[in-house]
């Protein structure tokens, strides 16, 4: 009995535990296109558990790279192609958002319930990589969505425990190349799927095609007012703005975000040059921020320690001109690095590191009254 009763401790412990790790993320990415056929993606990174403590990381052409299996730094060994700048994880040169210097773009998003990793087999451990290397490998090793469909097939994606979840990283991942081909990379019952993605939208579970089946349930939304209507009589109008988006969904549940995603990028304002549309990709994006404590996260308090949201940053690329733009939770003012102006040849092959925030603080202008 006492065994039975351990069990089940220790079930529910797990339980509790993973509910907590899979309700803290909340992360939502979208791409957008100029006038002129200029292409951006971005995302926000919600992590509500704890701070990824995520860094700037710039990765030069000729890097060497090798993949982790559970039996430790026993995987595929590569190097670089592409030189690679991107926002890493937990201190680690995990990348969890990333764009190379040919204009491709990959995004890690937490897929918990749904990941099915492939089985680890040592004798392909030359062939095998982890989740947390994917990013890395893409980016490094591939200049076109085209490109990425067929490098994915070559291999073994297996689950590997990371220390900081006690369990292994589940996730999906969006590519987006500079010509706006965007796919959907899943694993489903230990298969590689690979999903257009048409919407250039992502965010977390579950499958990226039942997102899209769940879309014709919102058919009905439309930027454009309810009309007015007349019944026994009577003349009914709208009360506001906004009449036309009635039932879409303001919770913070990834199917919902899904949803509000595609209306909002659907229905974005024309805009003519990539730098335009940047902005008008941080103006979407603001409407997935998180305030700490808004959806479910970490019951610790000690693991929010210096947090000030579970918007930990949001980031924007600019896919044709080669920059990055990104606001972190402790700064909202926009930060920019242009790969164009990087000298990647002088890191002799080692990743470079840079803080996301030279202060962890709003950088504030004082403005002063003129007559």
């Amino acid at each position: 009995m006492k065994t039975v009763k351990l069990v089940a401790l220790n079930l529910l412990a797990l339980l509790v535990f993973g509910f907590n790790i899979n309700q803290s993320n909340a992360c939502t990415g979208i791409r957008l296109t100029a006038g002129d056929g200029s292409v951006v993606y971005g995302r926000s990174m919600e992590w509500g558990t704890f701070d990824l403590n995520s860094r700037v990381a710039t990765i030069p052409r000729g890097h060497s790279f090798t993949g982790l299996t559970p039996d430790g730094n026993n995987g595929k060994k590569w190097k670089g192609k592409y030189a690679v700048v991107g926002l890493d994880m937990l201190h680690k040169d995990y990348l969890a958002d990333g764009m190379n210097e040919k204009g491709l773009a990959v995004g890690l998003f937490y897929h918990p319930g749904f990941a099915s990793y492939m089985e680890y087999k040592p004798s392909m451990a030359e062939e095998t990589i982890t989740a947390v290397n994917i990013v890395n490998f893409i980016l490094s090793q591939f200049a076109s969505v085209e490109e990425v469909r067929a490098g994915m097939k070559t291999v073994q994606v297996v689950p590997v425990i990371e220390k900081a979840l006690g369990i292994p990283v589940n996730a999906h991942w969006i590519v987006t190349d500079a010509t706006g081909i965007s796919i959907v990379i899943e694993f489903t019952d230990g298969q590689l799927k690979i999903h257009e993605n048409p919407l250039g939208v992502i965010t977390n579970a579950p499958n990226y095609d039942w997102h899209m089946t769940n879309l014709r349930n919102y058919v009905n939304l439309s930027a454009v007012a309810i009309p007015d209507k007349k019944i026994e009589e009577l003349d009914f109008t709208p009360i506001g703005g906004g009449s036309g988006m009635i039932g879409l969904p303001g919770d913070f549940t990834p199917p919902s975000r899904f949803v509000r995603a595609v209306a909002w990028t659907q229905t974005a304002r024309p805009t003519a040059k990539s730098e335009e549309t940047i902005y008008e990709l941080f103006r979407i994006l603001d409407n997935f921020n998180l305030p700490l404590g808004s959806a479910e996260g970490s019951n610790n308090a000690a693991n929010l320690e210096g947090m000030r949201s579970s918007t930990i940053w949001t980031t924007a690329w600019d896919l044709t001109e080669r920059v990055l733009y990104y606001h972190t939770q402790h700064n909202r003012r926009i930060r920019k690095l242009d790969l164009k102006k990087i000298d990647f040849s002088k890191q002799a092959h080692e990743i470079v590191h840079i803080p996301l925030d030279d202060k962890k603080e709003q950088d504030i202008k004082e403005i002063s009254f003129r007559k």
